[in-house]
C-alpha cells in the first residue's frame, strides 16, 4: 500500500516553474529518496506535501485519501534544511512545546523526551538554551522534535548537514529503526552518494522536472554498462585476454576492467579464466552510481532538446 501518492503536481511563481508536472508514489514503511541538486524543486515539493504551499495543479493522496493539511499534519514530521528552533528557549521547553503543538499530552511528551534525551545522550543539556548548543547538538534536538510524536510520514531535508561522522551514524541508525517500525521516510538531499545505502527507492528531479524514479537497485541495473572488475593472484599473460566474450577496457596492476559482450554471460568470462588455470582473487560487476546516472540523464535531456525550466 502507498502511504503517499503525488500526482501531476505543479507550482509556478509568475513564469517560474518550480515544480513542473511531477508524480510519484511512496510505499508504506519505505525510505524514499528525493534527490537532485540545489534549486531542483525538492523543497517546494516538500512544502506542498506538508501543506505549507498549495499546488497550482495536481493532487496529493495521504494514507488512501485526499491530503488535508490541518487534519493530517499530526501524522507528519518535517525537519527542514533551515533549522527552526527558538534560540532563547531551553532545550526541554523547546521539544515539549513542539510536541504539544502536534497534539501530544504533557505526560506522554515528557516520557518520550526522557527516552530520546537518554538515547541521544543530551540529558545534561536539557536546561541549556538552544543558542548555547553546538550546531550538531542542535541538529539532534531538531531530529528528536521531529520524531517525538510518532509520525506516519517523516520528512528529512538534508538531515546530516553539520553533523560529525559519529552523530551522522547515530541518526542514520535511528532512520533505519523507524523504517523497521513502519514509519515512511522521505529523505531529501543533493548528496546522492548518501542515499545508496539508505533508500529503498528514489525520484530524481532537476529544474522542476522528474528525470526518473524507481527502486535504487532496479535503476542501477537499468543503467549498467556490463562492466566487470576481475583480479588475479599473479600477472596474466596478455594472450589470456584475447577472447570473444569480453573487451579489455583497462588494467589496474593485477586487476582488469572488462566489458562483457552482449551475447556472452558472466559464466563465460569466469570459465575463460578457469581454463587458463589462473587464480581469481576478486570478481564483481561495476554498477553506475546514482550521481553518474543523474548526470547522464540530464545530459541526454538537454541533447534531445527537452525544455528544462529553471526552478
Amino acid at each position: 500500500m502507498h502511504l503517499l501518492q503525488v500526482s501531476h503536481l505543479k507550482k509556478y511563481y509568475a513564469t517560474h516553474k518550480a515544480v513542473d508536472d511531477i508524480s510519484f508514489d511512496i510505499p508504506s514503511g519505505s525510505i524514499f529518496g528525493l534527490l537532485g541538486p540545489n534549486g531542483a524543486g525538492k523543497t517546494t515539493l516538500l512544502r506542498m506535501i506538508t501543506g505549507i504551499f498549495f499546488p497550482d495543479e495536481g493532487s496529493i493522496t495521504f494514507d488512501g485519501r485526499p491530503y488535508h493539511a490541518l487534519g493530517d499534519s499530526a501524522n507528519i514530521g518535517y525537519m527542514p534544511e533551515e533549522r527552526g528552533l527558538y534560540k532563547k528557549m531551553k532545550v526541554e521547553e523547546q521539544v515539549l512545546y513542539l510536541a504539544q503543538l502536534k497534539g501530544m499530552h504533557y505526560r506522554d511528551a515528557t516520557e518520550k523526551i526522557n527516552y530520546w534525551f537518554a538515547r541521544f545522550d543530551i540529558n545534561s543539556w536539557r536546561y541549556k538554551k538552544i543558542e548555547e548548543l553546538s550546531k550538531g547538538m542542535q541538529q539532534k534536538v531538531q531530529f528528536i522534535s521531529t520524531i517525538l510524536h510518532g509520525p506516519k510520514l517523516l520528512i528529512l531535508d538534508e538531515p546530516f548537514s553539520g553533523l560529525d561522522p559519529i552523530n551522522a551514524s547515530l541518526i542514520k541508525n535511528e532512520i533505519f529503526n523507524l523504517a523497521q517500525q513502519g514509519t515512511t521516510i522521505i529523505f531529501s538531499t543533493h548528496r546522492m552518494g548518501e542515499v545508496e545505502e539508505i533508500c529503498n527507492s528514489i525520484v530524481l528531479v532537476n529544474k522542476g522536472k522528474k528525470i526518473l524514479d524507481g527502486g535504487v537497485a532496479q535503476i542501477k541495473q537499468q543503467f549498467k554498462q556490463h562492466l566487470f572488475k576481475i583480479a588475479f593472484g599473479q600477472p596474466i599473460n596478455p594472450a589470456h585476454m584475447a577472447t570473444y566474450h569480453f573487451t579489455l577496457v583497462k588494467q589496474e596492476d593485477n586487476a582488469y576492467i572488462l566489458k562483457k559482450n552482449p551475447d556472452s554471460s558472466t559464466n563465460d568470462i569466469l570459465s575463460h579464466f578457469i581454463r587458463q588455470e589462473v587464480t581469481i582473487t576478486h570478481f564483481e560487476e561495476i554498477l553506475p552510481s546514482l550521481n553518474e546516472i543523474f548526470i547522464q540523464q540530464v545530459q541526454l535531456m538537454e541533447t534531445a532538446g527537452v525544455p528544462i525550466v529553471a526552478a
